[in-house]
């Protein structure tokens, strides 16, 4: 079992940054990917960017350049940084683990509450 609990979420003007943490449970932490899967109003879920063990990254091209996903191991901790945030991004960030890098986010296992991003034009 992996529980997973995100921060850093708010709100910011567009053009600014956010840092959005997952800390996550469990001694087998390092050997899961790590993802970002959001949901806006309306939407279904759409993936944002993964992590495997070996800190080998995938993104969706609507954040490639802007977004950067990190992971600490020693910390049981993934990072999201945001920069030059869009009203576009404004959606409920959930933090996800599951056995692959993929943007299939049906295939993540395990999934975090949830903390909301709401950037202002």
């Amino acid at each position: 079992q992996v529980q997973l609990v995100e921060s850093g979420g708010g709100l910011v003007q567009a053009g600014g940054s956010l840092r959005l943490s997952c800390a996550a449970s469990g001694r087998t932490f390092s050997s899961y990917t790590m993802g970002w899967v959001r949901q806006a109003p309306g939407k279904e879920r759409e993936f944002v960017a993964a992590i495997g063990w070996n800190s080998v990254t995938l993104y969706a091209d609507s954040v490639k350049g802007r977004f950067t996903l990190s992971r600490d191991n020693a910390k049981n901790t993934v990072y999201l940084q945001m920069n030059s945030l869009k009203p576009d991004d404004t959606a409920v960030y959930y933090c996800a683990a599951g056995p692959g890098v993929v943007r299939t986010t049906t295939r993540y296992d395990y999934w975090g509450q949830g903390t909301q991003v709401t950037v202002s034009s």
